[in-house]
């Protein structure tokens, strides 16, 4: 017999406790996968690292991260978020503070391979513990907060990074966020409960949690049954178009500001802060959106396209970014295009859970999160070479200029109004 949980009276809002939650371990793992980004200008100087090869070892961390993405929602799916997300993290800690033990190129490579296997598993985690503890109405708002992480991730760590390698060299920089991630793991393995068995949920919350759980509910989807679907596919082109713009930008935007306006380490943190703390808000605001748009009586589904046209509109004039001579109005460009990407991406990963029952949502979020990692790895491999032999960015902004708009069309037309699944 089940042990009836006595409940708290009156309305209680524990499922936003929960994002925050997300959002920190969203926030630590940027801050890891930040750091060589950062660190980069100083490891061209100390183990002369060229920009061929420091694209090669971002795309070990890509084709790693979309190997990993293979399994992780499925396993995310099988494990449950409580014990899938402590095993995932644990990973990518102790990946990312081992990149402080290696002296090569190939050392930095197979250290970034085991680094992109463990953060393959955050965003299936978060987006099916928000399936998990969200109504559908409320879901692009909550990824939108702990898609947030990501940019508080790369403010924390030009903030904190480059003092630290000032002060005790670059190898301290990959060891800073190991006591987060501790502090963390133990936090959610000991405290973190789904909804029917966490007893500080009121019964008002856990009845709107679960009011749409009735076709949700259910083992998990063989992926012979989800590649059938067209949903699925439309998913990907999306990621695999957009997510190499933000890996873009993580990964090179320190040595952008190096290579065009000679900024030092420790003078990168501000303008980088900038970008992020903006990036940030688009986030938020960017989830927020189809609310607003709903209010007006736009349907839920046209309210998320409305939102992601108008994201992928705001990116375009980074084009003009590289020919401008002030450092701060490029920061101003840079900023409004990674606002706007952190919007359009927290409208993108909630189509999932808008056209997939909960119980494939792990499985899909992975497969979307391979196809942008490929892609994220084809661009670093471009990126490292066009840089090495014109050393200009002009192309690089004009791909991620014309991207979004590219995958919005490209996603209408292979799943028309993304529609839910049926038969699932």
């Amino acid at each position: 017999m089940t042990e009836q949980i006595a409940r708290p009276e009156g309305k209680t809002r524990i499922r936003w406790s929960v994002c925050a939650l997300l959002f920190v371990a969203t926030s630590i793992n940027y801050m890891d996968r930040q750091v060589l980004g950062l660190l980069k200008p100083t490891l061209q100087a100390n183990i002369h690292l060229s920009e061929s090869a420091y694209g090669y070892i971002v795309m070990s961390f890509q084709i790693a991260y979309a190997l990993g993405l293979v399994f992780a929602g499925r396993l995310i799916d099988k494990l449950g978020t409580r014990i899938g997300y402590v095993v995932m993290m644990g990973c990518w800690s102790l990946a990312a503070m081992g990149h402080a033990l290696v002296r090569t190129a190939a050392g930095f490579a197979v250290a970034r391979v085991f680094l992109g296997l463990g953060e393959a598993g955050n965003f299936p985690a978060a987006l099916k513990t928000v399936a998990e503890w969200f109504p559908r109405k409320e879901r692009s708002f909550a990824t939108g907060i702990f898609n947030s992480g990501t940019n508080v991730g790369a403010v924390l760590a030009p903030a904190i990074i480059p003092w630290i390698t000032y002060r005790y060299g670059w190898h301290a920089g990959f060891l800073t966020t190991g006591a987060f991630s501790a502090a963390w793991i133990v936090w959610w393995f000991t405290r973190y409960r789904q909804p029917k068995e966490n007893a500080s949920v009121g019964e008002q919350e856990l009845q709107m949690i679960y009011a749409e759980a009735a076709e949700d509910m259910g083992p998990s989807m063989p992926w012979r049954e989800l590649i059938r679907h067209r949903q699925l596919w439309a998913y990907a082109v999306g990621k695999f178009l957009t997510d190499p713009i933000w890996y873009f930008y993580l990964s090179w935007l320190p040595s952008f500001f190096y290579a065009r306006y000679h900024l030092s380490l420790l003078k990168l943190g501000l303008p980088l802060i900038a970008v992020y703390n903006i990036a940030a808000i688009g986030s938020i605001g960017g989830g927020w959106l189809p609310s607003l748009f709903t209010r007006w009586g736009v349907s839920v589904t046209r309210a998320r396209m409305l939102a992601m046209l108008s994201c992928a509109c705001l990116v375009v004039p980074i084009l003009a970014v590289t020919r401008l001579g002030s450092e701060w109005g490029a920061v101003a460009l840079l900023s409004l295009a990674a606002g706007a990407h952190q919007g359009w991406s927290a409208n993108l990963m909630t189509t999932a859970s808008d056209m997939f029952p909960r119980r494939a949502v792990g499985a899909v979020t992975g497969f979307g999160g391979m196809a942008g990692a490929v892609g994220g790895a084809l661009m670093a491999a471009y990126a490292g070479k066009l840089l090495e032999l014109t050393h200009s960015y002009v192309t690089l902004f004009w791909i991620a200029a014309g991207a979004y708009l590219l995958a919005l069309a490209l996603m209408r037309m292979i799943a028309p109004g993304f529609k839910p699944v049926e038969a699932l």
